[in-house]
């Protein structure tokens, strides 16, 4: 027998965190800035309602609740949507590997895996996008000289010697690490909150 996908269930539930997913990627205070990283990279936490829906729910959740958050954003976009769209393109980076694993090993080994599995890739794919093109393109987007970006990446770490992988390397990297560390150790801490209301799910 056919399993049907988009039940009205799962659709509800795609809507609650998505609506809670756009919430924290679209409210200003709901972001903030630290000292010791590049002034224009946010710290926002958009990702954690899309772990904790595809660890709960499955893959196809947790990817549609980014999918729906960035399509919200959208609108409101000041970077020409390229931003909105990187920003998708690293969610899914960053849940898919820890939601696949998670969801052929439901145990508390499997989640740890999976999320250590998750960021690595997401810095991967981070590491190829900011190596690459980003720092060119938003110095293009807001007229900034590159030389200029190039002198913020020193001042935080006087080994940067280009824009491209060596700042991708010491200030983008460093900057992601922390941010995927701190969205898997909040993941961690609410998804057992949520999971009661998971498990008949999984038993039927």
């Amino acid at each position: 027998m056919k399993t049907k996908v988009f039940t009205v269930r799962f659709m509800a539930r795609v809507a609650i965190f998505s609506a809670i997913a756009a919430i924290l990627y679209c409210v200003p205070f709901l972001k903030f800035k630290l000292p010791f990283f590049l002034s224009f990279l946010e710290i926002h936490f958009d990702e954690i309602p899309a772990f904790v829906a595809s660890f709960a729910y499955g893959p196809l959740c947790g990817s549609l609740v980014l999918v729906i958050k960035t399509l919200i954003k959208l609108p409101f976009t000041s970077t020409a949507t390229v931003g909105e769209w990187l920003d998708l393109l690293y969610g899914l980076a960053l849940i898919l590997p820890a939601s696949i694993i998670y969801k052929k090993h439901r145990t508390y080994k499997g989640a740890i895996i999976g999320i250590i599995a998750s960021i690595f890739a997401q810095l991967l794919v981070s590491f190829i996008c900011a190596g690459t093109f980003v720092i060119n393109f938003y110095a293009a987007l807001f007229h900034i000289e590159p030389e200029k970006i190039l002198k913020m990446g020193q001042a935080l770490n006087p080994n940067v010697k280009n824009i491209y992988f060596s700042m991708a390397f010491y200030c983008f990297l460093p900057f992601n690490a922390f941010k995927d560390a701190i969205i898997a150790i909040l993941t961690i801490l609410l998804y057992p909150r949520v999971r009661y209301f998971t498990e008949k799910r999984y038993k039927k």
